[in-house]
C-alpha cells in the first residue's frame, strides 16, 4: 500500500516535470539563442548550450534596439513604455471598479439596477469590436501617440466592477451597522474597512491586469506611429518583420528574454497574494 502511494507520488511529479519542461523549453531555446552571433543562427548550428555573445547581444539590444540586419527601437525605450501601460491599465481599472462597485451595492439611488446591468452588457463588447469608434475619439481628442491615448480606453473593466461587487456583497451588515454606529461616514468606510478587507482581491486582480496591459497588441498598433511610443510586444513584431528576409535572430530572442522579465518578477513577487486573492472564501 505504501509502495504503491509512493509511485503515485512519483507519478504525478514525473507528469507535472514533463508540463515544466513542455513550456520551458521554448524559453531555453530563445534564451541560448540570444547568446549566439548570428551566423551561428542563420547556419543552424546553434546547439543547446550558451554562446559567448550574451554581453554583447544584450548591450545591443538594451542600448540601441539594432544588429547587423535590422534598425529597431532600443528595449529600455519600449519596456518604459510598456511598464507605464502595465501599470497605468491596473491602477486605474482597479480605482474605478472599486468606485463603481461601492456605490452599486452599498447606496440606494435611482435606475441603481440598471446602471448596474449597463455595466454587465459592456463585457460582451470587447476592445476589439468597438475600436472604430474608440480610436475615433481617440484621434479627436489629439491623444494619439501618447501615453493618455495607450492607457484611458483601456482603463475601464466591467470584470473587475463584478468581482469586487460580488465580494462587497459577502459583507454582512452587521459590520456595515458597526461603522454607521462608530461615526464612519461613506468614504472612511470604504478607505478603513471595505480596501483592507478587499486587498488580497485587489492584488490576485492587479497581476491579472498587469500581464494584460504588458502584453496588449492590436491597441499599441493603431494607436501609436512613433518610435517613442513603441511598446515592446510591438518592438518584437516590428524586428521579426515579413519573414522574407534574413533577420537578426539573437537581438530578437535577447529583446524577447527581456521582455518576459517584468511579468514574471510582479507574478514571484505577488505569488502569495494572487493564489490566497483567487482561492480566498471566507471573509
Amino acid at each position: 500500500m505504501r509502495l504503491r502511494r509512493r509511485l503515485r507520488h512519483w507519478q504525478a511529479h514525473l507528469i507535472l516535470l514533463a508540463g515544466v519542461a513542455l513550456f520551458a523549453f521554448p524559453v531555453y531555446v530563445a534564451l541560448v539563442g540570444s547568446t549566439h552571433d548570428l551566423g551561428t543562427v542563420a547556419r543552424g548550428e546553434m546547439g543547446l548550450r550558451p554562446g559567448p555573445y550574451a554581453v554583447k547581444n544584450y548591450t545591443q539590444a538594451f542600448t540601441t534596439g539594432s544588429g547587423e540586419r535590422i534598425r529597431g527601437a532600443p528595449v529600455r525605450l519600449m519596456m518604459r513604455n510598456s511598464l507605464i501601460m502595465a501599470l497605468a491599465i491596473p491602477t486605474g481599472k482597479i480605482l474605478i471598479s472599486l468606485l463603481s462597485a461601492f456605490a452599486v451595492v452599498f447606496f440606494e439611488f435611482p435606475l441603481r439596477m440598471f446602471f448596474f446591468w449597463m455595466i454587465f452588457v459592456t463585457l460582451m463588447l470587447p476592445v476589439e469590436v468597438r475600436i472604430i469608434p474608440t480610436y475615433k475619439v481617440v484621434a479627436d481628442l489629439g491623444m494619439i501617440d501618447t501615453f493618455a491615448g495607450l492607457t484611458v480606453p483601456l482603463i475601464a473593466s466591467a470584470t473587475a466592477t463584478l468581482i469586487f461587487r460580488q465580494f462587497f456583497l459577502t459583507i454582512p451588515d452587521e459590520l456595515v451597522d458597526a461603522a454607521k454606529v462608530d461615526g464612519a461616514g461613506p468614504m472612511r468606510f470604504f478607505w478603513s474597512i471595505l480596501l483592507p478587507l478587499s486587498s488580497t482581491t485587489t492584488a490576485a486582480l492587479f497581476v491579472i491586469l498587469f500581464i494584460y496591459g504588458w502584453n496588449q497588441y492590436l491597441w499599441p498598433l493603431l494607436v501609436t506611429t512613433s518610435q517613442e511610443m513603441t511598446t515592446v510586444v510591438i518592438g518584437i513584431t516590428r524586428m521579426i518583420g515579413t519573414g522574407e528576409a534574413l533577420v537578426d535572430w539573437p537581438i530578437i530572442m535577447a529583446t524577447t528574454i527581456m521582455a518576459m522579465l517584468p511579468p514574471v518578477v510582479v507574478v514571484i513577487l505577488m505569488q502569495r497574494w494572487f493564489v490566497k486573492g483567487l482561492t480566498e472564501t471566507e471573509k
